[in-house]
């Protein structure tokens, strides 16, 4: 009963810590027009605010996964919470747009450093739940995306963005005092079926030897190419999503909470949903996460180009559809997370999800600035179409008929959600191999110990 508590209380903590982290790293979206306003800058400079962040936290995963597989997680995550709250500070008092660019990519430093928070659940909750509590951890993306939202439109106007930088970055520092204290180490691997009722002599700690073992199975790379393609539509919307409501469907401040809200509280559902569904069907089959993701990849995109089609006039049919949307894109991510702890062993798990996170954000950096660029260049490019020959001229008509920025979010947002449709098919061929590969690792261990103790 205690060792039930301990674990639900240090999930209760990593919640809270995943909502205002996410909070404050998502509020540049809110806080879009008025940053714009301040510097007087492009949406190709407003893109590369959120882009250089996700460079820094992208260079950065491979060390915070390193670093949490061979010492103590719970502290390293308190310094990352420190640094969040440090480097939110800093980029608020930024007097110009050279220093507030290179100021919020300082904080990505502490974006990296989820693979340990992560791995540290997958310690405390056996395999069969995990999509659930993954699930319930990000539920915190889209939550912290509405409190970040409701903070910037409540104190953006009162305030300043500046102001509302420096709340979320002494909640953070608040926040590291909290997890420090709080959260304790446990030891790697404890939650595995085969270990049960085996007390561990043994600590498996992190090798090199291992750690290359990553590469050497099929399905973990296939999602690791998947991943590069799957966050730039997270990317783009994040960082442009609110902006492309406020200037091309004009919406007002009113309409805007609206929508977003109920939205974001769909989008929230949608982890938990996707997470339970792809426990159950794991039950049933060693592809049944893989199957829940691509299916939520497939609708995601078919009803997020119905979506961008509405008519800025049919604003109570745009949410309907923006509602039914959010609901399937989400299907991915838990799974996704937990199928990687299915094929790895415990102790290189944070370097793996790291190395997840790395080939994302490594690529998905990008798209943010894509996108502005393809915004502010869209009467250029359209003009090139129209100089294509016949046979391929017709794609400006296409894109005409839209606005920039939705045109620029659909492009990258449609065609990286087929390609992972394509990739999660590969992985659920190559998966149940990978899966009784570490199952029997596990057995072998558990075996090892059982000798030992008997020894």
């Amino acid at each position: 009963m205690q060792a039930t508590r301990r674990r639900w209380s240090v999930v209760a903590v990593f919640f809270f810590f995943m909502l205002l982290h996410q909070s404050d790293k998502l509020l540049i979206s809110s806080l879009a027009v008025r940053i714009q306003e301040t510097f007087q800058i492009t949406k190709t400079q407003l893109g590369a605010v959120s882009t250089g962040a996700l460079i820094v936290g992208a260079i950065l995963y491979p060390i915070w996964g390193y670093l949490y597989d061979r010492f103590a997680r719970p502290k390293l995550l308190a310094l990352a919470s420190f640094i969040w709250g440090a480097t939110t500070w800093l980029n608020a008092i930024a007097p110009t747009y050279p220093v507030f660019l290179v100021t919020r990519a300082s904080t990505g430093i502490d974006d990296s450093s989820y693979p340990g928070l992560y791995s540290l659940v997958a310690d405390y909750f056996p395999p069969k739940v995990r999509g659930k509590i993954y699930g319930l951890l990000e539920l915190t993306m889209p939550l912290g995306f509405l409190c970040g939202m409701v903070l910037a439109i409540g104190l953006g106007g009162l305030i300043g963005w500046r102001g509302v930088f420096y709340i979320t970055g002494s909640l953070g520092i608040v926040l590291s005092a909290v997890i420090f204290f709080v959260v304790r180490e446990v030891p790697r691997g404890q939650s595995e079926p085969e270990l049960q009722g085996v007390t561990q002599t043994q600590v498996w700690r992190f090798s090199w030897k291992t750690a290359g073992g990553l590469f050497r199975k099929p399905s973990l790379i296939l999602l690791f190419v998947q991943g590069f393609f799957g966050v730039f539509p997270w990317n783009v919307i994040t960082a442009w999503f609110l902006y492309y409501l406020e200037t091309e469907r004009a919406y007002s401040e009113t309409m805007l909470l609206v929508t977003m809200g109920l939205a974001v509280i769909v989008l929230a559902a949608g982890y938990p949903i996707g997470g339970a569904l792809g426990d159950f069907f794991f039950k049933r089959s060693p592809r049944g996460r893989i199957i829940v993701a691509g299916t939520g990849v497939i609708i995601g995109a078919l009803l997020l180009i119905v979506t961008l089609s509405i008519p800025i006039a049919n604003q109570w049919g745009f949410l309907v559809a923006l509602c039914l949307t959010a609901l399937f894109i989400p299907f991915a991510a838990p799974n996704v997370l937990s199928t990687v702890y299915d094929v790895t062993e415990p102790e290189v798990r944070s370097t793996a999800v790291a190395v997840q996170y790395f080939i994302e954000s490594a690529g998905a950096a990008l798209s943010p600035l894509m996108a502005g660029f393809l915004a502010d260049h869209f009467e250029e490019i359209i003009a090139g179409l129209r100089q294509l020959p016949p046979a391929l001229s017709w794609m400006a008509n296409l894109f005409a008929a839209g606005m920039p920025l939705q045109n620029a979010m659909l492009l990258i947002c449609v065609t990286t959600w087929v390609l992972c449709a394509i990739f999660f098919i590969l992985v659920g061929r190559l998966i149940p191999r990978d899966i009784a590969k570490l199952r029997r690792t596990m057995e072998e261990r558990a075996a090892l110990e059982k000798a030992e103790q008997q020894a």
